[in-house]
């Protein structure tokens, strides 16, 4: 016969046969509240591995700002890059590629990372402060065991040992007790914090100078302009080209300096394979501090700034800008200045640029241009420049005649000419300086006069600069006093014997493992032997 049995949980039968209630089944874990949520978010935010991690994701983020140009630095080269690239450049714009230290996903890598330092850094701080407080640690009851541990007798008492030790300790943290079981004397001392000290400052250092950057942000401005050699330039807003300023600065912030470009000089390597690569800029000013300031000279040159209360002025690069003379219909000149070129090519700087004469009559003017500085034939048997320095200056222009769009309203950019509502009058001959090309249609006459070149230049006003630059070198003395400084606990015990001697017993512990601590502990076991006027040391056991 077959028999059925229901199941039954484990405690049933033991319930059923002895009688006793079933076991409680365990709680159930209740649902964190908010406060509960609050915490472990603060605890996982201020952990060391979640700061390490924030700081790799700041490096990380710093990678795009280094390998694609950014609009802080140079409008021009951003604008270069949407040209060669138009399907790329938008996206990246789109996840703020172009202004990586301006982005907010970079600012919250920021905050998020100052706020898991401050959490870090400070309790580490204070525990360090009570550490550096508190006497050193009891001597342990078996100092044989310590990676290094000597012993010796001596006439000596244990008090002379005591003293004769604590004179060989002065630069250490000394503690004396005895002990209640066998009544040996011993001397606990400790040094090396300087170590933990140069950790807690390196990491503080680097707290600071997050708060110097961010200071930084607020109150510094940075701005991009092109002086043409021979022009001029005042600090103000409208003197920019692109213009940055900080979230509390205001126009009336601005240092009311002025300067002139008098001259420019560049030369270039002539032979070998570095021909054509710059060798030196330098560019002569001329420059007053304040309108009423007596006016002085200086030489700017890369990584050598104007320095002008509290704002630097910086040489990025130069070019060249051809000036033109346009004439109208009726013989009237009605353009006659040097247009700025953006280089193409940095080899041979072969540069184009864009001339507007919206002043031209009924209808406007406009013309693209090729400036090749050493014209030259080139393989197939176009013309090409075969060297960045002007040696023989050649333009070519495609005119326009039509609306320039200048009177729409809408942002037009000096080096993109708009020919939607413009109709194409031809291409010109090669113009060297002083050639001039007759338009078709008797729309004028445009000449190629000559060239000067431009610089470009970055002015930079930053008040957190020095503060930053005392916290980076604070955290490198920091560093270098973690990384050279060397922590050790030192015992020393005198015991007396029945015979009147005293056994002494000395110990090391170094909180690295190096072999110049080993030497280090030995020198003191001797030295305090030596001093005791005794026999030498016999090592019961030394560890490495």
């Amino acid at each position: 016969m077959a028999v059925a049995f229901e199941p039954t949980s484990a405690s049933e039968p033991a319930a059923a046969e002895t009688g006793r209630p079933a076991d409680p089944q365990p709680p159930v874990p209740g649902a964190l509240s908010v406060l509960g949520w609050a915490r472990w978010t603060w605890r996982t935010l201020t952990s060391m591995r979640t700061a390490l991690i924030l700081l790799f994701l700041l490096a990380v983020g710093a990678i795009p700002g280094s390998m694609l140009p950014q609009r802080g630095v140079s409008v021009e080269q951003v604008n270069n890059y949407f040209t060669e690239h138009p399907d790329l450049a938008p996206w990246l714009d789109r996840l703020y590629l172009f202004d990586v230290y301006s982005s907010p996903w970079y600012a919250a890598i920021y905050l998020l990372l100052f706020v898991s330092l401050t959490g870090c850094v400070l309790p580490r701080a204070l525990a360090h402060y009570r550490a550096m407080r508190a006497p050193p640690p009891r001597t342990p009851r078996n100092l044989g065991r310590m990676p290094y541990s000597a012993s010796f007798t001596t006439a000596a008492g244990p008090e002379q040992v005591l003293a004769g030790a604590r004179g060989l300790l002065t630069r250490h943290r000394i503690r004396t007790e005895t002990d209640g079981r066998t009544g040996a004397r011993s001397v606990s001392a400790e040094t090396g914090y300087l170590r933990e000290t140069g950790n807690v400052l390196f990491h503080l250092a680097l707290l600071a100078l997050l708060a110097a950057l961010a200071t930084g942000s607020f109150l510094s401005y940075r701005g991009n302009m092109l002086v043409v050699e021979g022009d001029g330039f005042a600090n103000t807003v409208t003197s920019y080209d692109s213009y940055f300023p900080g979230t509390a600065v205001d126009q009336e912030d601005l240092q009311p300096f002025s300067f002139t470009v008098e001259d420019f000089d560049v030369s270039y390597v002539q032979e070998g394979e570095m021909s054509g690569q710059a060798a030196s800029y330098t560019a002569d000013l001329s420059y007053r501090s304040s309108p009423e300031a007596p006016e002085r000279d200086h030489r700017l040159e890369v990584n050598h700034p104007l320095s002008v209360d509290g704002a630097q002025v910086y040489l990025l690069g130069h070019g060249y800008a051809p000036e033109f003379e346009v004439k109208n219909s009726e013989g009237e000149v009605v353009f006659d200045q040097p247009v700025p070129f953006i280089a193409r090519q940095e080899r041979t700087f072969t540069s184009d640029g864009v001339v507007k004469v919206p002043d031209a009559g009924e209808q406007q003017l406009g013309f693209t241009s090729v400036f090749l500085p050493s014209a030259a034939k080139g393989p197939g048997g176009d013309l090409v420049s075969d060297f960045p320095a002007a040696r023989d200056p050649v333009v070519t222009l495609t005119g326009y005649r039509g609306d320039l769009g200048l009177d729409s309203g809408a942002s037009q950019s000096v080096y993109q000419l708009n020919t939607e509502d413009m109709n194409r009058l031809g291409e010109s001959p090669e113009l060297r300086p002083g050639d001039s090309w007759k338009l078709p249609d008797g729309a004028g006459t445009v000449t190629f006069t000559g060239y000067s070149d431009y610089i470009s230049m970055q002015v930079n006003s930053n008040p957190a600069r020095l503060p930053a630059l005392a916290a980076a070198s604070t955290a490198v003395l920091g560093l270098l006093a973690t990384l050279f400084v060397r922590p050790r606990r030192v015992w020393v015990r005198a015991r007396a014997r029945e015979d009147g001697r005293t056994v002494v017993e000395v110990a090391g512990l170094g909180k690295s493992e190096n072999a110049a601590l080993t030497a280090d502990f030995h020198s003191f076991a001797t030295s305090l032997r030596d001093r005791l006027r005794e026999g030498p040391a016999t090592e019961t056991g030394t560890k490495e």
